[in-house]
């Protein structure tokens, strides 16, 4: 039995929904290689308890067995992509705001210019 992590009791509720999706979708594509639970738990490295979770979402389950999941789909790649820091939006609208707060500058007054 796994570890209870604060983590998953602070786990916001978008999240808990996206990892039921992918879970899902794992189990989807198990089924659709006609795999059973044992064949599948057996190349992941994992239970079939485990791999149940996992087909759940649940956020308990490393993600190193989501990733391997998504290997056996061919599907790996996607993963460095997930926090590609082109897609970090926040750091991309700090990094403007910065920008735009260093562009507004106080106007010198006309002895400073003059000043050699």
């Amino acid at each position: 039995m796994s570890k209870h992590s604060q983590v998953i009791d602070t786990l916001p509720q978008v999240v808990a929904s996206h990892l039921r999706a992918l879970g899902e979708n794992l189990a989807i594509a198990r089924k659709r290689r006609r795999e059973s639970r044992q064949t599948w738990s057996q190349r992941i490295g994992v239970s079939e308890p485990t791999l149940m979770r996992m087909e759940r979402g649940d956020p308990s389950v490393a993600m190193g067995v989501y990733a391997t999941a998504l290997w056996l789909m061919g599907r790996t790649s996607a993963l460095s992509d997930l926090a590609a820091p082109e897609h970090d939006r926040g750091a991309l609208e700090d990094a403007v705001r910065a920008a735009q707060m260093r562009a507004v500058r106080k106007p010198s007054s006309i002895d400073d210019r003059l000043r050699p």
